[in-house]
């Protein structure tokens, strides 16, 4: 990609995001995400209601009369973006790629953390660790994490998600919130997102699209899995084929599920042809009830 036309594209991504999480999110965010703790900030003349456990009694003995402790929220956090930048995001259908979709949820909730004063970093992986930029602040960060996700190529094609959850927890120490970004294609990461929730606050933001749900009646098709390469061609027109692989996704909606649920892991699902506001602002709020 041209120089030029990166910039372009940046700019008309910030400008979209920027808006959307300053006008929409950023509240919502602030309210679903607490704090690391209490810290102190000040103190004050007692009033009718105040806690009598939160009175400092050495204030209160030199001025003679009461003053409490006013304690505020820690605010900074930690954002993860772990985005997977496997094969199989180069795929959509009607509105836009999967991996365009990614870019808008990533400087989305980007722009959110940072309106927050949250550090923001960011991890792209495929069946290994392709990139890794250590959580920072401001708006030149979220630029270079917007420019890396429109021109980085990986040099892998297949999925990891256990390897990435797995350098997660072992090069992020604090707690931070995790968003894992991917069509979660892939198996064996059960035991890896049950450690990375007990150390984080891990969301799971699934793309997909809807051709992927199923089979169009379209005669023979030939098809290609984007990670393997392996080419092959189904007949559509068969009521049989498409049943079965509609009953494959269901299962796999259904392992989906099951693994996110065991895990304690919220799920975001947004579709390339579909808004994203709403999912998103969807989880802001029942994450701010559930406080």
């Amino acid at each position: 990609m041209e120089t030029a036309e990166l910039l372009k594209k940046v700019r008309r991504i910030e400008i979209k995001t920027r808006g959307l999480s300053s006008q929409v999110f950023s509240g919502e965010y602030h309210s679903a995400f607490k704090g690391r703790g209490m810290a102190f900030s000040e103190v004050r003349q007692y009033q009718p209601g105040d806690d009598v456990r939160t009175i400092d009694w050495n204030v209160t003995a030199r001025f003679h009369e009461p003053f409490v402790k006013v304690f505020e929220e820690e605010r900074e956090l930690t954002v993860m973006l772990l985005v997977d930048v496997s094969a199989s995001k180069d795929f959509g259908t009607t509105k836009q790629l999967k991996k365009d979709l990614v870019t808008e949820l990533c400087a989305i909730l980007s722009f959110s953390a940072i309106q927050n004063n949250d550090k923001i970093g960011l991890m792209l992986f495929s069946d290994c660790i392709e990139k890794f930029i250590p959580p920072k602040k401001g708006r030149t960060h979220i630029l270079r994490i917007i420019r890396e996700l429109l021109e980085f190529r990986p040099q892998h094609r297949r999925t990891h998600i256990a390897q990435a959850l797995q350098y997660l927890t072992s090069a992020i120490k604090k707690r931070s919130i995790a968003f894992v970004i991917s069509d979660f294609f892939d198996k064996g990461f059960e035991t890896a997102l049950r450690v990375a929730a007990r150390k984080h606050d891990v969301i799971a933001v699934r793309v997909f699209d809807k051709r992927e749900t199923m089979l169009p009646d379209v005669g023979l098709m030939r098809v290609c899995d984007a990670e393997t390469g392996e080419v092959c061609w189904i007949d559509t027109a068969h009521p049989k084929t498409r049943a079965e692989y509609r009953s494959w996704w269901t299962q796999h909606e259904m392992m989906l599920s099951t693994i996110f649920a065991k895990s304690g892991v919220d799920v975001i699902s947004i579709e390339t042809a579909a808004s994203y506001i709403a999912p998103l602002r969807a989880f802001f709020r029942a994450r701010e009830h559930r406080r």
